[in-house]
């Protein structure tokens, strides 16, 4: 049966959430999207190979949350290579940096000592049933953290999760996803963990397009926030337009983010879902069980309809005002 959540923001305490991530041009855009959002405090970063190599990704992490004056959040280095399968990363999508053709200054704070599974399994063990997990790249973390502390099963609140393609063609292979494609064993332990799941696939985020008009109204913004949007969704555009045909760029993992407050967003289905491991063509391909031929129960919620334009607008609308905040600070301290 079709969840149609349709419930308001809580006015009460913020969501405490982790983002895992492989911090190339979407998850960029994510994690300012989440420092924008009052209804979230993010407690931590945990970066993944993906995107780009995780040597990369932790300085594309620091650099972007002191691009937002957020340098204090800790980040966490994890896991360069996937569970199985050969290293993949994404050049040709999101650039040799993974922000495209945008140059932030290297960062001034460091990573943590610590591994990333080990801050994770810290972070949630302190705080049972409390903290979201929003995974926004491939899933090598999150499986090697479960299966070093099985009890986060029923520790982590739960999981939003940008990855897979339903019913939509795939973007790496005709029929895989990336996130899910670069690790399909990893996929496959966090899907069966137990941990209520909220999947946002490719089916919705395909639908999210950020345009020249978005940048354009950022731009009025005198901010760095615009200048670097522009700087590294152009390199995204390019690739959309030369490889899909799409004028502008999708921004995957903001939508998944912005259901973590915004679940009226999207319209969902609970759903058995799982990844193909079996190797050949079909390989990290996601598919769901709508008509219940396999007799499971549903592990996860599916976001298979979206209120793009709604969406489109809180991202523009949140960053515009994480512009001006900043935008503001910088004045008060120069005078």
């Amino acid at each position: 049966m079709t969840n149609r959540c349709m419930t308001q923001t809580s006015i009460f305490a913020p969501k405490r959430i982790l983002i895992d991530t492989d911090p190339g041009i979407d998850d960029a855009a994510a994690i300012l999207l989440a420092l924008a959002s009052p209804e979230l405090r993010v407690e931590g970063l945990s970066v993944v190979h993906g995107n780009c190599s995780v040597d990369q990704g932790i300085v594309n992490a620091l650099a972007v949350l002191e691009l937002a004056a957020a340098e204090e959040i800790p980040v966490a280095q994890g896991c360069p290579l996937p569970l199985v399968q050969p290293s993949l990363l994404a050049p040709e999508t999101h650039g040799h940096s993974g922000l495209g053709y945008a140059s932030l200054p290297p960062p001034r704070a460091k990573p943590l000592s610590q591994h990333a599974c080990d801050f994770l399994i810290e972070r949630i063990l302190d705080a049972p049933g409390e903290l979201t997990i929003v995974a926004i790249g491939p899933l090598t973390n999150l499986a090697l953290t479960l299966r070093k502390e099985p009890r986060l099963a029923g520790a982590i609140k739960e999981i939003f999760l940008m990855g897979g393609a339903i019913r939509h063609p795939g973007n790496t292979t005709p029929l895989a996803e990336f996130n899910i494609y670069v690790d399909p064993h990893a996929a496959h332990i966090v899907f069966h963990s137990g941990i209520p799941i909220t999947l946002v696939p490719l089916d919705v985020t395909y639908r999210c397009i950020f345009t020249e008009a978005h940048l354009q109204k950022l731009e009025q913004i005198p901010s760095p926030i615009p200048v670097f949007l522009r700087q590294a969704t152009r390199f995204y555009m390019e690739f959309h337009d030369q490889y899909q045909g799409i004028q502008g760029c999708v921004i995957n993992d903001p939508l998944a983010l912005a259901l973590t407050f915004r679940p009226d967003l999207c319209y969902y289905q609970d759903l058995y879902v799982d990844v193909d491991v079996s190797g050949g063509v079909c390989l990290g391909k996601t598919f769901a069980d709508f008509y219940h031929m396999m007799n499971k129960p549903a592990n996860m919620k599916v976001a298979l309809e979206v209120r793009a334009e709604a969406f489109l607008e809180l991202f523009v609308e949140r960053i515009a005002a994480l512009s001006r905040a900043l935008l503001a600070q910088e004045v008060k301290r120069t005078r």
